[in-house]
């Protein structure tokens, strides 16, 4: 049984109310799945999926606002107010022949809708009208346990639908659960079968994966379970990719992605942990060994990481503007050891780029993931806070209409000379449009004639 809050939110509310209406025009309906696990965990659940013996067009006419998302198989989007609640027709699924979806669609009641679900966890039926539980398939005990494991045969339900195998790692992960051996043995056999899912389903459970706090074992789990080869290949090869203990007494690349994704923050960026997971891909493919110290060495593994990575993020269809920042953040790692020795000019630039915010995270999550010292990352919060107190210095104070305006004609020695005054501006050299100004009239005026 759940014991609902004291004061239930306005989600949980229209949730409970959307069953009742349904159970008031004589038809079965609980909620099912994520939230009726989440309660039970005693965690706020962020959306509730219902379940009703209602066929769609009776749910159409019983509700007002409705989307038809998913009529093909039997779900229906009810809209209350802000909210949006998927009320699926209790069914029994059979016949999947592409490994993602059924081929028919066979309308059933609750248990067989309960029997045709992935994990056990997530075959809970709850009834918040009568504060009732419904148990078919051993979910609850599971869930006490904190066991992941399938309803019925492992084999038979990631053959139905692939994209299970990242799910189990996904949500043992997430739920900090221990996958059950049986289902663990299943994961390992099918994991080939993932590549049949397309880029943006894989993409989308990747990113569900790698959030704080799980994402190091997430990480983990994928390479225990054989999936991380189909589906991050290029990862694959950083487990037994050595480094130089002196710098990283943490071990391997692998280990060392492992101890940044650790310390991620909640809710970071969602940019953050594919620049954590990419920043070091190509050591595997340039680590070189100094015959003499043997110190280790990666030299222009930034360069080709950024190559890699813009090849990997296109690979999982990830949209331009997020691929960009990464494959940026990935390209500039490797200064942020230099920022102490930095001059002023070099240095503000590198706090003036858009992709700033998440080029210093990462270089956090780097530190920690290796010698722990944070005092350049301390340097550079500071240096950007002092920069936040001089608006001025962000536009350029000139651009070309101005020096067009001088008698300066468009071109290379243009942009030579916007880059020169650019550099002065960021040393402090040139503080007002008029001082810049003055400067661009000296460089533009012909040399004097002395005859």
């Amino acid at each position: 049984m759940i014991v609902a809050p004291a004061k239930p939110g306005a989600l949980q509310r229209t949730a409970a109310d959307i069953v009742r209406r349904l159970q008031r025009a004589g038809f079965a309906a609980f909620w099912v799945g994520g939230c009726v696990r989440d309660l039970l965990l005693g965690r706020d659940p962020g959306d509730y999926d219902i379940v009703t013996s209602a066929l769609p067009e009776q749910v159409e006419k019983l509700f007002t606002r409705t989307v038809a998302v998913g009529r093909k198989f039997s779900v229906i989007v009810v809209v209350e107010g802000e909210h949006q609640f998927q009320v699926a027709t209790f069914r029994a699924e059979a016949d999947y022949q592409d490994g993602r979806r059924p081929s028919q669609l066979i309308f059933g009641d609750a248990q067989a809708d309960a029997r045709r679900r992935d994990f056990t966890v997530n075959g809970l039926f709850y009834n918040p009208v009568q504060n009732q539980l419904r148990d078919w398939v051993g979910g609850e005990a599971d869930l006490r346990a904190k066991w992941l494991r399938t309803i019925g045969l492992p084999g038979e339900r990631f053959a139905e639908d692939h994209l299970r195998l990242l799910r189990a790692v996904r949500l043992a992960a997430q739920l900090d659960f221990q996958i059950e051996a049986g289902t663990f043995a299943a994961v390992q056999a099918a994991a080939p079968m993932i590549r049949g899912i397309s880029a943006e389903r894989i993409r989308e459970e990747l990113s569900k994966l790698f959030c704080a706090p799980y994402a190091g074992r997430g990480l983990e789990l994928l390479r225990q379970s054989g999936l991380l080869e189909h589906v991050l290949p290029e990862l694959a090869a950083t487990v037994t990719c050595e480094q130089s203990p002196d710098y990283h007494p943490e071990g391997t690349v692998f280990d060392h992605l492992k101890l940044m994704l650790e310390h991620l923050q909640p809710n970071a960026n969602p940019s953050v942990p594919w620049a954590v997971l990419l920043h070091d891909v190509a050591k595997p493919v340039t680590a070189s060994k100094d015959p003499a110290t043997g110190s280790i060495h990666f030299y222009g593994h930034e360069k080709l990481g950024a190559e890699m990575a813009k090849e990997i993020l296109e690979r999982l269809r990830f949209p331009r503007k997020q691929t960009d920042e990464i494959v940026q953040a990935v390209l500039y790692h490797m200064q942020f050891k230099d920022a102490l020795e930095m001059r002023q000019a070099t240095l503000r630039r590198l706090l003036l780029r858009p992709t700033f915010p998440l080029e210093l995270e990462l270089h956090r999550l780097d530190c920690l993931g290796s010698h722990g010292r944070l005092d350049v990352y301390d340097f550079l919060v500071e240096q950007a806070r002092l920069l936040q107190q001089r608006p001025q210095i962000r536009p350029p104070l000139l651009k070309g209409h101005d020096l067009i305006a001088l008698g300066m004609k468009p071109g290379p020695e243009m942009g030579a000379l916007l880059a020169e005054l650019r550099e002065k501006q960021l040393a402090d050299e040139l503080k007002t449009p008029g001082e810049a100004l003055d400067w661009a009239r000296t460089r533009l005026a012909p040399p004097a004639n002395d005859g």
